[in-house]
């Protein structure tokens, strides 16, 4: 019985550091915007409780809607993505010659900075000089869009950069992913007669389904909560057209210094993305008997 209890003790010892980080970095600034959701506050000065006023107003606020309709685009069209993404992982995974090399060149989005993503991308969309304008007048389109100054297109021209920053991510992880699958699996598929498309399918996809499942979950929630690069390329216009639900809250917070309204956005948004995922975990529940 001793040994049980200074087991536990020695378990506690080693674990309450990183859960008092935890608490400190996460639960904590959760909870304080959650509390600061319920003020009257410019962040400087003195905190007026309203109680659920901010929520209220924020279930009410058209724009803040706008901006959320903006976030689920962004959050399909990556969760579409994923299925290139799988393709190309099952590709390099297929010992195809330079797949060593295509994984690098993938990576090198993931390692550059959102800022300068955006500045490459900007060059692209510029409507005057940008390369994709050019190659779009060479082909006889004289009057070629304004790709990130036209309300209608704006939001759309964001996603493919979006897509692009973290398609070396998601490929390393099913390329790993795949690699994992047992040969012998493969082989005896391939004695039986499966076609590659076969394997594909029936044996590998079926093996790693539940790292899907965690990439779908990681493309929602991080669309939903994406910010950097929409901020900078194009600050959430023209007219609020690209504006998406981290922008709209940073705009009400730091530009119209409503700390509170911020806050209760915040905190809102952290709820969606629970919903979010709890509704993508039961959507995509995995029968254990087929692992």
């Amino acid at each position: 019985m001793n040994k049980l209890q200074t087991s536990k003790l020695n378990l506690f010892i080693y674990v309450a550091p990183a859960l008092l980080l935890l608490l400190a970095i996460v639960y904590v600034p959760i909870f304080q915007t959650g509390y600061f959701g319920l003020m009257e506050w410019n962040g400087i000065g003195e905190k007026t409780f309203i109680g659920l006023e901010n929520y209220i107003h924020l279930i009410k606020d058209s724009q803040f809607w706008a901006s959320a309709y903006h976030s689920l685009i962004l959050a399909v069209a990556s969760i579409f993505s994923l299925v290139l993404y799988l393709a190309i992982a099952f590709v390099l995974a297929s010992r195809i010659k330079g797949a060593n090399l295509f994984r690098k060149i993938y990576l090198i989005p993931m390692l550059l900075a959102s800022v300068a993503i955006a500045q490459l991308w900007m060059k692209i969309y510029n409507p005057s000089n940008g390369m994709l304008n050019t190659f779009l007048m060479k082909i006889g389109i004289s009057d070629p869009p304004s790709w990130l100054g036209d309300a209608n297109l704006a939001l759309y021209a964001i996603i493919l950069p979006t897509i692009w920053q973290y398609a070396g991510f998601y490929i390393l992880i099913y390329y790993a992913a795949l690699k994992n699958v047992p040969d012998s699996l493969i082989e005896a598929a391939r004695i039986d007669g499966a076609s590659p498309t076969q394997i594909a399918l029936k044996i590998k996809l079926p093996m790693i389904m539940n790292v899907v499942k965690v990439t779908i979950i990681l493309a929602a929630v991080g669309s939903l909560k994406y910010f950097d690069l929409i901020y900078i390329m194009t600050g959430g216009g023209p007219s609020g057209s690209s504006e998406v639900m981290a922008s709209y809250m940073y705009s009400t917070a730091f530009n119209k210094f409503d700390f509170g309204y911020g806050s209760a956005i915040g905190f809102f948004l952290l709820v969606i993305c629970l919903v979010v995922t709890l509704i993508i975990q039961r959507l995509t529940i995995a029968d254990k008997d087929l692992y």
